[in-house]
């Protein structure tokens, strides 16, 4: 199996690149509703789930390099779908609960999950 590459895995680096395009360049010049609501929720596991399993392994909280399990992904999405949409709105007054977000995290963790799975096999 090929070593997990944090910071520059295709997921994560086109995520990154998709977030700064539509932030400075797409939204300030289209008044498209699911560039404004909902992309950028598309890229929150494959931007924030590599550097977080990062900083887990530097932490010794992870014992290993090879990709994001299905159970890491499943997990992370589970718990920002909660944070973000359920527990921030309700107790926070922060935004706004949204089932249309949840299904954007897991439309892009499902996404990244396949590259991720596909890209851990080729390299085995």
């Amino acid at each position: 199996m090929g070593r997990f590459r944090y910071w520059t895995n295709a997921p994560f680096v086109l995520g990154a690149l998709a977030y700064a395009a539509n932030r400075w360049l797409l939204k300030p010049r289209f008044e498209n509703r699911f560039l404004h609501t909902h992309f950028n929720d598309l890229w929150m596991i494959p931007c924030v789930l590599p550097p977080l399993l990062w900083l887990y392994r530097k932490l010794g909280l992870r014992t290993h390099d090879r990709a994001p399990s299905w159970q890491e992904i499943t997990s992370h999405l589970l718990l920002w779908s909660l944070t973000s949409e359920w527990i921030g709105p309700r107790y926070f007054a922060r935004g706004t609960a949204d089932a249309w977000d949840v299904l954007a995290y897991a439309a892009g963790a499902l996404a990244a999950g396949l590259w991720w799975q596909h890209a851990n096999t080729a390299a085995a």
